[in-house]
This record gives structure tokens, sequence and C-alpha cells, in this order.
């Protein structure tokens, strides 16, 4: 439990560093919404042209891993827009963002850190394994159909054109594509350029959670809790359980990598979750589904913890 709180704590403390400065106006929502698009346009894109670049594809590839991680990600995702869409009556954008948020770990910062804890090495490659599925797959269609959901007026090849547009502006599709060719060709990064990515990337994790809280100061949750439920059960508890269900189907996945994998599948969803809702205006109901999930996934992970240790599945 100490392990979980002592990577939860400063997350925490962070948002509670955002809520505060907005709630004695240190910092007002134009100056939070500017904070955002800082992230989302130039720290995010960093962050994930750096994973893409710092390992060789061939490294790492393992075929039966990506292949059961992407088929539960994605089965959770379908799943989780078709009831939002369909059963609970959501717009196509809102419905799209918030499968996303079932579907799509927060990797690098609360994933990795308690996966390499307990397993070393093994949590890299997981990680890096788990961010191609998420980068390449589940962010592009989530945000594309979430595109598409702004361009009603427009049908047929006007509206796939517009969309194609729009995600080939996307900074964050502009990275994913840069770092796979740097990572295909095997080219590095010179040491100026490498060294304003790491810049970058570094800020993306406090300046991002620092958003968050400032987005919470004002929330009011009425008309949530359906997407909160939603959210944080399919994130927290129907996520693994659909890797878990994925690797029995697709065997070949070593003990230790389904183990990094499940950890990572159990933790809430990446923390630029509201940024990347704010471009169609729900920035203040993905902030409050990450803080539900965040403050939940510190029980579920720990009580995931114990029951691989129980199993004899973790070392120790």
């Amino acid at each position: 439990m100490l392990t979980v709180l002592g990577i939860t704590a400063p997350i925490f403390i962070l948002i509670g560093l955002g809520f505060v400065s907005a709630r004695i106006a240190l910092i007002n929502r134009e100056q939070i919404r500017g904070l955002g698009a800082f992230v989302i346009n130039f720290a995010l894109p960093a962050l994930v042209l750096r994973a893409l670049v710092e390992r060789r594809l061939d490294e790492v590839l393992n075929w039966p891993y990506l292949a059961a991680y992407a088929l539960a990600s994605l089965s959770l995702f379908t799943a989780g827009f078709a009831v939002a869409r369909w059963l609970r009556g959501q717009g196509q954008s809102a419905s799209a963002i918030l499968a996303m948020g079932m579907s799509v770990s927060n990797s690098g910062f609360i994933g990795y850190p308690i996966a390499v804890m307990v397993l070393g090495q093994t949590a890299a490659v997981a990680m890096a394994l788990g961010m191609l599925v998420e980068n390449l797959l589940l962010i592009p269609l989530a945000l594309a159909l979430a595109e598409a959901g702004t361009q009603r007026g427009n049908g047929g090849w006007a509206l796939l054109r517009e969309t194609g547009l729009r995600l080939a502006r996307n900074p964050l599709i502009i990275a994913i594509a840069v770092g796979l060719l740097l990572s295909l060709l095997q080219i590095r990064l010179p040491a100026v350029p490498l060294r304003v990515v790491d810049m970058l990337a570094n800020a993306s994790a406090p300046v991002a959670l620092f958003v968050i809280g400032g987005s919470l100061y004002g929330l009011k949750l009425g008309g949530m809790g359906g997407d909160l439920v939603q959210t944080a059960l399919g994130k927290l508890v129907l996520h693994p359980l659909a890797l878990l269900l994925a690797f029995l189907l697709l065997p070949g996945v070593e003990p230790q990598l389904m183990v990094a994998g499940l950890l990572f599948a159990s933790a809430p969803m990446m923390s630029i979750y509201p940024i990347l809702g704010q471009r169609f205006g729900l920035e203040q109901r993905c902030a409050a589904a990450l803080v539900a999930a965040t403050v939940l996934a510190f029980f579920s992970i720990s009580g995931l913890l114990a029951l691989l240790r129980w199993q004899g599945l973790l070392p120790g």
C-alpha cells in the first residue's frame, strides 16, 4: 500500500496545487486553457516522440503481447463507445473521448513506476508495446471519431477529407508519425534537438496535472454520474479483465510480461485525458473522471498486487 501511495501522493499534490491556485485566483480559466494547449501541442508530442525514438522497434516487439493488448483495448473501446453512443444517448465526440478514457492507460506516470518496482526491466518492454497500441491505434481512432462528430454538416467524402486534414495537423499525430519513422530508420536525434524534446517531455506530467487541478475548480458534478461510473469501471476493472481474457485466447506471452500488462491495464487513464477532451469542450467532465479513477486506482491496483502475490506471480 505504501508503494502505491508513494506514487499517487505526488499526483494528488500537483492536482491540489492547480485547484488551490484557481481557487485563490492566482491563475484564471483562460490561463489554465493556455497551459493545456501547451501540453497538447508541445509537451505531449515531445513525450511520445521521445518514447518512440529511444529504442529500436525490433528490440521490444513481442507480437503475441502486442496482439493481445490491442485486441483487449480495441474491444473495450468499441464496447464503451457503443454504450455511450447508443445506450446512453451521448454525442459522437463525447462517446469517443469517453471510450478513450476506458481503454488508454496512464502508462508513463502510474503504470510504469508501479510495474518497474515489482518486475524490473520487463516493465520497460511492456510500456513500449502498450504505447505503440495506444499512440498508433486507440488515440488516433478516438480523435478521428471525435473530430468527425464536430463535422455533422458535411457528408461522405467531405467529412472524411475534413477529418483527415484535422488529424494531419494534430501535433500528437505528427509526433507519432515522425517518431515511428525515426525509430524504423534507426535515426537518432542530434544532441540539441534531443535536449529540447527532453525538456518539453519532462514538463508534460506536472503541467498536465496542474491543469487538471485548475479545471476542477468550479466543477459541478450534476449529470456526470453516469460518465464517471462508466469510465472508472471500464478503465479499472473491465480493461484488465479484457486483457486477461485476451492472454487466454492468444497464448505465447511469458508470465512476467502478462503481469506487467495487467498492471498497465489497471492504471487509470492518462493524465492528459482532460486536455485531449478540451478540444471538444469536455475538459471538466474528463478531469472529474480522471480524478475519480485515480483515487479508486489506489485501491484497485493494491488489490491486484495482493492477488498476484498470493498467486505467486510476483517476485519476493
